[in-house]
């Protein structure tokens, strides 16, 4: 695994503890270099990697990725491509990941949109970090110990409300007529709003995106309870695509749909055509409203 895709099946898993001599929890913290030569931090030069365990025995990676030219709060933190990641693979729960470095406050408050999410064990790589006295026997520590005041969905959804993991569907149409044009793409970004998680403004939306070899990507927007750390619809595509494009740049994305509500008290129009002119200038941008 001199190479690791961004999820690892069960068996590869399995397969590559098994040739070190260790579990497949105790693997997570080994892939995590080789994880942060796929960031993209051209700003800050600080790489980061994320590497979780999901409930299905999958492994999945996260990166940073920061966008020259634009505010720094369009870039997108290594844990939350991860649990990007983790969404786009219908993968419904974390139960384990090991991260590069500590996580920000931003990144903390955002893994607390995951279901039981104070019981979430990480393990921090970084060498210069100090041993934790609450750590398991593997190094692993739970979340709630590095967010012990927690405010998140449960304050203000009620409880039984699907969660950024769980699955629900948004109910969202467009006309037929509207489908006609831009048919494919429109048709992808719909579905992809189908699965926003928006439950705090109610403004569900989504992307897709299509390379110049006709490859669709998606992705859809995901709020956080305390509003900043959401992860706008553009990025959350882009992660389908650093994931799944094969490595290329961003300018070999030449199609863009968005669709969101129109009467949207959230809207995502402006700051989606701002990213993706800044990252690809000769993309063509289309938004479609639906109901």
């Amino acid at each position: 695994m001199d190479k690791p895709s961004f999820v690892i099946s069960p068996e590869e898993a399995e397969s590559a503890a098994n040739e070190l001599g260790v579990s497949v929890l105790q693997l997570l913290p080994s892939l995590v270099n080789p994880a942060k030569s796929y960031a993209r931090p051209p700003i800050s030069k600080f790489h980061v990697g994320a590497v979780g365990l999901g409930s299905s025995g999958r492994i999945f990676l996260g990166v940073n990725v920061e966008f020259p030219g634009l505010p720094l709060h369009h870039s997108i933190h290594a844990e939350q491509f991860l649990v990007t990641n983790l969404t786009l693979n219908d993968e419904r729960h974390l139960r384990h990941f090991a991260v590069s470095a500590a996580p920000c406050g931003h990144c903390r408050q955002f893994l607390q949109e995951i279901r039981d999410a104070p019981e979430i064990k990480l393990v921090i790589t970084d060498p210069n970090a100090a041993a934790d006295p609450d750590a398991d026997s593997d190094g692993f520590l739970r979340l709630g110990s590095i967010l012990p005041h927690r405010f998140g969905p449960e304050d203000l959804l009620d409880k039984d409300f699907p969660l950024i993991l769980e699955h629900h569907d948004n109910n969202l149409t467009i006309s037929d007529l509207d489908l006609i044009c831009n048919g494919k793409l429109k048709s992808a970004a719909l579905a992809a709003a189908n699965r926003s998680y928006a439950p705090y403004s109610l403004c569900p939306s989504g992307v897709s995106l299509v390379d110049c070899d006709g490859k669709v990507y998606r992705g859809w927007y995901m709020e956080s309870a305390a509003y900043n750390p959401s992860l706008g619809p553009v990025q959350a595509a882009l992660v389908d695509y650093i994931a799944n494009g094969g490595g290329g740049g961003y300018e070999r994305i030449v199609g863009a749909v968005l669709v969101e509500k129109e009467d949207a008290v959230v809207r995502q129009e402006h700051t989606a055509r701002l990213l993706i002119q800044m990252i690809s200038p000769k993309c063509d941008f289309s938004v479609y409203h639906c109901h």
